[in-house]
């Protein structure tokens, strides 16, 4: 089966572009573990189980109040692609990353129709859908040296393979590109994408599944395992903005990558920010030089992807149980540079540790609005989303940082009159009481600014500083008052 021309002529209609997904914000989930049809609150999901749970695409349908509640305007589902059905040494593929038949969907989530239905449910609340994608492999639970290939499609030949090498060496890029993920119990059989046939058949799929679909954008599974060629084509082929997942936190590394398609997940970031907040004496100054080094090496780090939580890292609750710690690097996600990404559960602050811990049920959290952590969030979200409406260049000004001290980070992002300066803490919830007087925000004296997440009115001093109270080492974010009317937030500004 082969998607048919009308719908890739249709695809151009709903593309979402690079520069429209710049003013978005992402909430990603795993659809298995996000909502279940019968909207239970109860239905058990031992993470080290590795067993479908019951999450639907219904199921998100049903909560996208839920997601909307914190101002995201988007959503990235895990791959939609059936997959292999054995119980494996790991489980089921419930996650997606398995897939056997590219042409037909994960019957566990749902019908086509609801996937379509998914899809018009967001655009009828103005919000965007990601569909995460993998062209690097496919999955068969044996190993590698006996698959059987015919249970592929459309790959059903050693023809359309490397031959059968495991990665044994992931900083030999040779390797990492035509050897083999996974392992004898579950191999993934890595596609040879330097083959015009396979090319082909991947460029008519993608284009085919975004038209179906009325999909806005994809991510990218192991974007690094596939030859930089490729992907040009890939991306143009979609029609839609493409985000990779190149594991790796060397910006000289990750950050070329955006050469080849429109955005990567933040890696670079991400390992200092979770470093500078895991601990009370973690490196402001390491998050500091990585801000500039992404701002100044990276091709455009305001269509990168940024994240404190994903399903392939520990949660960040994990490292520390400190609610002011996850109150900041939530807060960095969102108002830093780049298309934020929260995960789902991040909100009603999970601490799941490694793959398979990291991916709990969200529904076991009650999809509780009045947690700490989902309020923060739908606080941050706002005034990003005020900022963007307030000035349509907020997206494309990069965001940049004004100071540091031992345990503080202060940022800019915005021009002067629609500035939104956020200053971190990683003193955590027992740090002290005191007041920061902050420098380089571009306010003036007698300015009127609001922290926006205690309501706070600030008046620039004399010396153009503001005094920003400071206490237990939450983050704060401030935005001239002025300009606050229509964000929703603080009194009298609705």
């Amino acid at each position: 089966m082969k998607w048919s021309l009308l719908s890739l002529l249709a695809s151009t209609a709903l593309a979402a572009t690079p520069a429209q997904w710049r003013s978005q914000s992402i909430y990603f989930l795993l659809t298995d573990r996000f909502a279940r049809d019968d909207g239970s609150t109860t239905a058990s999901c031992n993470t080290e189980d590795r067993k479908y749970c019951g999450g639907t695409w219904q199921g998100i349908i049903d909560q996208l109040d839920y997601i909307q509640g914190m101002g995201f305007t988007a959503i990235w589902i895990t791959p939609v692609t059936a997959q292999l059905t054995e119980d494996t040494e790991y489980g089921d593929a419930y996650h997606g990353y398995w897939q056997q038949d590219i042409y037909s969907l994960n019957e566990n989530y749902g019908t086509a129709d609801d996937l379509k239905a998914l899809a018009d449910a967001l655009h009828e609340r103005d919000m965007y859908l990601m569909v995460d994608v993998v062209a690097n492999h496919m999955g068969y639970a044996g190993a590698g040296d006996s698959v059987d290939y015919s249970v592929f499609n459309p790959f059903n030949s050693q023809d359309y393979f490397h031959s059968y090498c495991p990665i044994e060496d992931y900083d030999d890029q040779t390797q990492s590109e035509e050897c083999w993920l996974g392992d004898n119990s579950v191999s993934l059989p890595d596609l040879d994408t330097t083959k015009s046939e396979v090319q082909d058949i991947w460029y008519d799929w993608v284009g085919g599944l975004v038209s179906n679909y009325s999909i806005d954008g994809l991510r990218i599974d192991t974007v690094k395992h596939v030859q930089k060629d490729f992907w040009p084509g890939y991306n143009d082929a979609a029609g839609v903005y493409c985000i990779g997942e190149i594991l790796d936190g060397d910006a000289s590394y990750t950050c070329p990558y955006q050469e080849v398609m429109d955005g990567v997940l933040n890696y670079p970031i991400y390992y200092p920010l979770l470093n500078a907040f895991k601990s009370t004496s973690g490196s402001i100054s390491d998050l500091y030089n990585m801000i500039n080094t992404v701002k100044s090496d990276c091709p455009d780090s305001t269509l990168m992807g940024t994240f404190i939580e994903n399903h392939d890292n520990p949660r960040f609750a994990s490292y520390t149980d400190d609610i002011s710690q996850a109150k900041n690097v939530a807060a960095f996600t969102i108002l830093a540079d780049g298309i934020p990404i929260i995960y789902a559960g991040q909100e009603q602050h999970y601490a799941g540790g490694e793959d398979p811990a990291n991916r709990e049920a969200t529904w076991l959290g009650k999809y509780n609005t009045d947690s700490e952590l989902y309020k923060l969030i739908a606080a941050s979200n706002a005034i990003r989303n005020h900022a963007i409406s307030t000035d349509e260049k907020y997206v494309n000004y990069q965001n940049y940082p004004i100071y540091q001290d031992k345990s503080t980070l202060g940022m800019r992002k915005g021009y002067d009159g629609a500035q939104v300066i956020t200053v971190l803490s990683n003193q955590g919830s027992s740090g002290s009481s005191y007041t920061l007087s902050l420098d380089n925000t571009g306010f003036s004296s007698g300015d009127k600014v609001t922290e926006i997440y205690t309501c706070t009115a600030l008046t620039v001093d004399s010396d153009g500083k503001v005094p920003v109270p400071m206490d237990g080492g939450a983050p704060r974010v401030l935005f001239p008052t002025e300009k606050l009317s229509g964000s929703g937030l603080c009194s009298g500004s609705d």
